[in-house]
């Protein structure tokens, strides 16, 4: 595996040589896992012009959830608690020669970037832009293999949840079990906070629970995502609470399903974000749900859960083969509730079967 990462070094080198820059400094903490294969706390990754540098403020920890170090790499802790990891690795870019230091802007507070301009005046202060980003859209196998992993997970805790009582229990408790169970099939632990929504709640996109109680003739949706490995994955789905669900709940169902299932199928290697969004969206836009709608009908997942690319009516770029994204669209109806369907897939081209589904629990309207 080191050479993976050697590689994903050597292509964001190739990046900031280019753009004339002797060195670089990476900030943001999944862009230095995924360089590093680890981020320990306030931990930086440097790129110079001798050697690549992991600067850490304590000794990384050995435990794997939290990933190890690449063993290519030279990890050098601060001599005391309380120093700025940034600014160690600026200076250690000027002792080592460098007469310029490209670095994430967009990451950095202004109080640091003054820090690392300070110790080290000498050097030309560049603008890696979103480089490292752009490199983690397209996913190798392995990336993919715990995404999968995670799907797996995110499944099971669904599953057993809904074999369970609920009508009585809050929000927050179905959550809070969600989360346990997470855990306790493997995960390194949620991959954002649960929603669970209840009646007039459900279907709003990032719900937070509350202490509202399942009822009869409810619906419920729930959102959750396992993070394995420090990949994390996302599954989203909605319940009828009793044996017959009314009219306008199966109808919304079924319009909502309509829509998630056509923008599944726009997924393919070179189709715009934007008409994969347009795909779903418009079927909620014929039904006269357009006000309803959120901003974006899906998103990117890996070290973050939601990263490039976006979904959404403005998106610009096409797909790539081996891409996971969300495909999420939603309605929600104030004062009566709604439906949201959401599953993690990977883009693959038509030779290869067409989009390939992570999160593989029913899309039928159960009634629990």
């Amino acid at each position: 595996m080191s050479e993976v990462y050697a590689n994903r070094r050597s292509r964001l080198r190739d990046h900031f040589n280019a753009a004339g820059t002797a060195a670089a400094l990476v900030t943001r903490p999944a862009n230095v896992r995924y360089l590093a294969a680890a981020a320990p706390h306030g931990a930086v990754l440097l790129l110079g012009g001798n050697e690549d540098l992991l600067v850490c403020a304590v000794p990384p920890d050995d435990r794997p959830f939290e990933g190890r170090p690449d063993e290519a790499l030279r990890v050098q802790v601060l001599p005391a608690r309380g120093g700025d990891t940034a600014v160690t690795a600026a200076d250690l870019a000027r002792s080592q020669g460098a007469d310029s230091l490209a670095v994430e802007e967009h990451h950095l507070t202004v109080a640091r970037h003054r820090a690392i301009a300070a110790v080290a005046p000498a050097l030309r202060l560049a603008d890696v832009g979103c480089a490292v980003e752009q490199l983690r859209v397209v996913k190798d196998e392995e990336e993919i293999s715990c995404l999968r992993i995670g799907a797996e997970i995110a499944d099971q805790a669904l599953g057993e949840l809904l074999e369970s009582i609920l009508v009585g229990r809050t929000e927050r408790h179905l959550a809070l079990e969600l989360e346990r169970r997470l855990v306790d099939h493997g995960a390194d632990g949620p991959a954002f906070p649960t929603s669970v929504a209840t009646g007039p709640n459900s279907g709003r996109r990032g719900h937070r629970p509350t202490d509202r109680r399942v009822e009869e003739g409810d619906f419920l949706s729930v959102c959750l995502g396992a993070t394995y490995r420090g990949y994390r994955c996302e599954i989203g789905r909605t319940f009828v609470i009793g044996t017959s669900p009314a009219d306008w709940q199966i109808q919304l169902y079924d319009l909502v399903f309509s829509a998630q299932r056509a923008g599944r199928e726009a997924l393919a290697p070179g189709a715009a974000y934007r008409d994969v969004d347009r795909a779903a969206r418009h079927v909620l836009d014929s039904a006269g749900y357009a006000e309803a709608l959120p901003p974006l009908t899906g998103h990117g997942v890996g070290l973050e859960i939601d990263e490039d690319p976006q979904l959404s009516p403005a998106a610009m770029g096409k797909l790539d083969a081996c891409v996971p994204v969300t495909v999420e669209p939603g309605v929600h109806l104030p004062g009566r509730g709604g439906v949201r369907i959401d599953d993690t897939l990977v883009v693959r081209p038509e030779a290869d079967g067409g989009p390939e589904l992570l999160t593989i629990t029913t899309k039928e309207l159960l009634a629990l």
